[in-house]
């Protein structure tokens, strides 16, 4: 395998973008899916977020249920769901459906954070302690899944018996270490928090455990990549993606704006410096100049599987830089 020919997969968060609606971004959402089935992508996923205006998937068992209810072949799953947010037997349950309706298709990745801020995490009704019981709780949704023991009070219908496939989502060296001792896959959101890639994904790989759903480390990487049919094109689009994480900092989340002609005015010198190591982990350019990124990142990670993350603005320009990438990816 070229260091290019690496296994692509989405991760979407059913971005709003400015002058849109929730119900259009989740239209586009399904749009965006199926135009990956058809370029050969491997799996879909959507993340839950909360109190963002911006994002549409807070609801994230159910969109995935539209995904999948809307394509054919394409895995669809979560990246992730926040799982110190709910109780393990209530995502057994919605997951247990969903491969149920669709079977050898949902993968399930779980992320320890909130995936919102404080006051919207206690209008959840969870506690932030909830965070601390993460790897029990991990354990107890594994065995929901797995088959009904004799003793089994408490079982998940449907669920039980169903081995929906697990994986840890984190962006630091507990989710490795997590991933590692349970021989699960493991993603690494280094797609915006890229620090500890490196040191995260060779741990990973040096404490993994084998275990009955993975016999060898599996570990799939976050990266964000605008393909355009120039680079200037691609910079121009990326704008949107970096006013976002820009805005993120100034603490005023909002919709996804549209691309800057030139963003130097936008942010200052301390802000670029800060979106600039966040999106570090960016392929943003031509097919041609991605092609050449594509590789270097794949040798530095040696990822099994990269999972892509694209904020553009227009739809069609979204729907042409995945289209482009997979080209890039065959080739």
């Amino acid at each position: 395998m070229s260091a290019a020919a690496v296994p692509l997969s989405i991760l979407d968060l059913a971005f709003v973008p400015e002058g849109a609606t929730p119900a259009e971004a989740l239209k586009r959402t399904l749009e965006l899916a199926q135009h990956a089935e058809a370029c050969g992508y491997r799996r879909f996923w959507v993340a839950e977020h909360h109190n963002m205006v911006g994002v549409a998937s807070a609801a994230t068992s159910i969109v995935i249920g539209y995904v999948a209810a809307g394509t054919r072949t394409i895995r669809v799953g979560a990246g992730g769901i926040m799982l110190p947010n709910h109780s393990p037997l209530v995502v057994a349950e919605q997951f247990g459906t969903l491969e149920s309706l669709y079977p050898g298709r949902i993968d399930l990745g779980l992320g320890r954070a909130p995936g919102t801020d404080f006051r919207t995490l206690r209008a959840l009704r969870r506690s932030p302690e909830s965070a601390a019981t993460f790897p029990d709780d991990v354990l107890e949704l594994q065995a929901l899944f797995g088959p009904l023991q004799s003793n089994q009070a408490v079982q998940a219908v449907p669920g039980t018996g169903l081995e929906v496939p697990l994986w840890i989502l984190g962006s630091s060296l507990y989710g490795a270490q997590l991933a590692a001792a349970l021989g699960l896959p493991y993603a690494f959101a280094s797609h915006f928090a890229p620090d500890e890639l490196d040191a995260a994904l060779a741990l990973y790989r040096a404490q993994f455990r084998p275990s009955r759903q993975l016999a060898t480390p599996y570990a799939m990487v976050g990266v964000n990549v605008v393909v355009a049919a120039t680079d200037a094109e691609a910079r121009r689009l990326f704008t949107s993606a970096q006013q976002g994480f820009t805005n993120l900092l100034r603490g005023a989340r909002g919709r996804l704006q549209p691309p800057l002609d030139d963003i130097a005015g936008f942010w200052t010198p301390a802000e670029e410096a800060q979106v600039g190591r966040m999106l570090s982990c960016s392929l943003v350019g031509s097919p041609a100049t991605v092609r050449e990124q594509l590789s270097k990142f794949r040798a530095r990670t040696r990822a099994d599987e990269l999972i892509v993350a694209t904020a553009i603005y227009d739809r069609a320009a979204r729907l042409r830089s995945y289209e482009l990438l997979a080209d890039v990816a065959r080739s």
